[in-house]
C-alpha cells in the first residue's frame, strides 16, 4: 500500500526557481510512488500583512504553477488550504496539545520577533496549523526545505503526545529534504536563501521571468576571483550555487557538472546555467499564462481537490473530536 505524502507552499509572493527545485520538482517525481496531497497554503499566508487582492491572485498563480509543472489532479489531490475547513478546526486542538515553551523555540518565530515587536499570534501558532495540515491525512512523508524541518519535528512531537494521551490516532510523519537543491541561494548573495520576499529582484529567478531577464540576472551572479569551477559551498558559495542549479536543471550529479565545466570560465558557467534554466522554465511560463486566462478551470480543479481532501479530513477530525471528548 502506498504511503501518504503531504506538502504545501504559501502564496505570499511570486514563486522562484528555488521553490521549483526544492519543492515542486520533487513533488512531481514522487506522484507515482505516493498518495499525494499538495496544497496552496493560503491560511498560512495570513501571518503577514498581505493585500487581499494580491493573495487571491497569488493563489491562482500558484495553483496554475502546480499544474504547469506537471502535478496531475488525476494522480494527486491538489487543493487550496482554506477550502478545507478541517485544517483550521484541527489546528485549535493541536494548539491545545502544544506547550508554550516548545512553540517559543521555533526559529521562524524567534527571528521575526527579534526583527519586529508587532508580530501576530498567528505566526506563533503557525506550526500548530502546519501540524494539522500534515496529520489530517495520516501523512507519513513530508518533503520540506531545511528551514521547515523544525516545524516537522514539532509536528512529530505533537502527534506522539496526542497518541500517548488519547490512544493511537495520528501517523507520526517523517520529514525528507532533497539531497541536491534543498536550499537554492541568492544570485547576488549566495550566503542567503533565494527568497520570493527578497529585497533585490536581481537576487532571485522568478518562474514568471522572461528569457532575457533570466540571462541578465545570471550574468550578474556573484562568483569569486580565482576562476576555478569547483563545488565548495564554504569557500566558493556563488560558484557552488550555480553548479547546484545547473545540476538540478540537467538532472546531473554535482561531480558530473564539475567534470563538464573543467577548464571553462565563469562566464560560460553563468551562460550555460541560464540556458539550462530557460529550457525548463520557458515552456512552463507560457503554460502558466494560458492556465491563468481560464480561472473557471482553476476554480474547478480547486473545488474537486477540496472535495476529495475534505472527505478524508472530515473522518480524521471526527475521530479526534471523539478522542478528546467533544460531542458529535
Amino acid at each position: 500500500m502506498k504511503k501518504i505524502l503531504y506538502s504545501a507552499t504559501k502564496p505570499t509572493g511570486r514563486l522562484t526557481l528555488g521553490n521549483y527545485i526544492g519543492a515542486i520538482n520533487l513533488w512531481r517525481s514522487m506522484q507515482e510512488d505516493y498518495i499525494c496531497y499538495f496544497a496552496v497554503a493560503d491560511l498560512h499566508s495570513l501571518t503577514i500583512d498581505i493585500n487581499p487582492n494580491e493573495l487571491r491572485e497569488n493563489t491562482y498563480a500558484q495553483l496554475a504553477t502546480f499544474l504547469a509543472f506537471g502535478l496531475d489532479p488525476q494522480k494527486s489531490i491538489i487543493y487550496v488550504q482554506s477550502h478545507v475547513k478541517e485544517h483550521a478546526e484541527l489546528a485549535w486542538i493541536m494548539s491545545c496539545n502544544t506547550y508554550f515553551g516548545e512553540a517559543s523555540r521555533m526559529t521562524q518565530f524567534k527571528d521575526a520577533k527579534a526583527k519586529n515587536k508587532n508580530i501576530s499570534v498567528g505566526l506563533f501558532t503557525y506550526p500548530m496549523l502546519m501540524a494539522a495540515d500534515i496529520l489530517l491525512y495520516d501523512s507519513s512523508v513530508v518533503p520540506v526545505g531545511k528551514d521547515q524541518m523544525q516545524h516537522v519535528e514539532i509536528c512529530r512531537d505533537i502527534a506522539m503526545r496526542f497518541n500517548n494521551k488519547y490512544g493511537k490516532t495520528f501517523v507520526v510523519p517523517e520529514g525528507i529534504v532533497p539531497s541536491v537543491g534543498a536550499k537554492i541561494m541568492g544570485l547576488l548573495d549566495p550566503t542567503k536563501k533565494m527568497a520570493k520576499s527578497g529585497d533585490n529582484d536581481n537576487d532571485v529567478i522568478y518562474i514568471e521571468d522572461e528569457d532575457d531577464v533570466i540571462r541578465r540576472k545570471f550574468k550578474r551572479a556573484v562568483t569569486d576571483s580565482d576562476n576555478c569551477i569547483k563545488y565548495d559551498p564554504t569557500n566558493k558559495p556563488g560558484v557552488s550555487n550555480l553548479i547546484t542549479i545547473y545540476s538540478c536543471m540537467k538532472n546531473l550529479s554535482i561531480n558530473d557538472c564539475e567534470k563538464y565545466f573543467e577548464g571553462k570560465g565563469y562566464g560560460q558557467l553563468k551562460n550555460e546555467t541560464a540556458e539550462a534554466v530557460i529550457e525548463v522554465i520557458g515552456p512552463v511560463r507560457e503554460k502558466i499564462k494560458s492556465l491563468l486566462s481560464d480561472k473557471r478551470y482553476l476554480d474547478e480543479i480547486a473545488r474537486l481537490g477540496a472535495e476529495k481532501a475534505s472527505s478524508i479530513a472530515r473522518k480524521k477530525l471526527q475521530l479526534v473530536y471523539k478522542k478528546v471528548g467533544l460531542m458529535l
